[in-house]
């Protein structure tokens, strides 16, 4: 396995942690662990944290490295690892005697650790396999992109990538197939959407294989059914009081947190006098949502991949959580 090629930075740290706020005996679920600098900031803090994260890499780091973590060997643990997806924290918290939790944080997408090592197949800087799959099992892309059907194909292009020429590049693809290496598909989609890197016209657009990966990604570990399980769960989990931050990276993403957060508030309600008031059972399950949070210009001079961050954050309320709404 080769090794990053930087650090992984985690985004937004500093006001993440405001937002959790974490104090002495406080219980806290890190959703998404990759590198643990939220982590890190928890434990520090003296926090006890539950760590979540379905790639086996992330899990086996820690592992492989018990001085930096030597919150794994405390007795009782104040760093429990669970190998696992997050959207089954209500499940994995279970098992190990837990009920509720003081703080859920949320870093949604791929890691800088996964986008480094082109053996890993989430990014086209380097050639490598496609692969795309966090957990490392399961059908990776090459499998999507040589399987599907052309119409399937575009509508995960149009629907994760926001792709508007999906159909051409769908039709690509699959006159292109097989397809087996990060940079095949890269140059396909860029040939099908007529990409011009040396345009001469001002700054050079965005390389339009981006879009195609992100779908594609997206599409193969799941990832915004992921997002509203995790969500779910965090409402079930915590505790009134309890905080919750989540951190996404493109609009999709921000846009099922921010709906999330309007509905479990009761902003999503139309409210009239002609109507009933809202039942007890319809309380918000979250209040205090804060506005926004984006990168500032030291961090974005510091971590470029942090451009597209949003913070969104709230604290849930004494009301129980939403059965309308999938739990985990």
């Amino acid at each position: 396995m080769s090794a990053p090629a930087a650090p992984h930075i985690p985004v937004l740290l500093e006001e993440v942690v405001a937002a959790l706020n974490p104090r002495g005996g406080d219980l806290i679920v890190d959703a998404t662990f990759g590198a643990g600098g939220y982590t890190r900031r928890l434990l520090d803090a003296g926090a006890t944290v539950h760590a979540f994260d379905r790639d086996p890499d992330a899990i086996a780091a820690v592992q492989e490295n018990p001085g930096k973590w030597p919150e794994l060997r405390a007795e009782p643990p104040r760093l429990v690892l669970h190998p696992r997806r997050f959207s089954e924290m209500v499940e994995g918290l279970r098992e190990k005697g837990v009920e509720h939790v003081d703080g859920v944080v949320m870093d949604i997408g791929v890691s800088s650790m996964q986008l480094d090592q082109a053996e890993r197949g989430f990014a086209f800087g380097s050639d490598g396999p496609l692969d795309m799959r966090m957990s490392q099992d399961g059908p990776s892309a090459a499998d999507f992109v040589n399987e599907a059907d052309e119409a399937q194909i575009a509508d995960i292009l149009f629907l994760y990538g926001e792709e508007r020429q999906s159909r051409r590049v769908a039709r690509a693809i699959v006159a292109a197939r097989p397809i087996a290496t990060t940079g095949e598909l890269a140059h396909v989609v860029r040939k099908a959407v007529g990409y011009n890197p040396n345009y001469k016209g001002g700054s050079a657009p965005k390389d339009p294989a981006t879009r195609s990966f992100q779908a594609i990604r997206i599409y193969v570990n799941g990832e915004l059914d992921e997002l509203e399980a995790g969500l779910a769960g965090a409402e079930a989990l915590l505790a009134p009081g309890g905080r919750l931050a989540v951190v996404t990276f493109h609009s999709l993403e921000d846009r099922i947190v921010k709906r999330f957060l309007r509905d479990a508030s009761g902003g999503g309600k139309t409210t009239s006098r002609h109507l009933p008031q809202m039942a007890q059972d319809d309380a918000g399950t979250f209040e205090n949502i804060a506005k926004a949070v984006r990168p500032g210009d030291a961090e974005l001079s510091a971590n470029p991949r942090s451009r597209s961050a949003t913070l969104r954050a709230a604290t849930r309320t004494q009301a129980p959580k939403k059965h309308h709404r999938s739990a985990a």
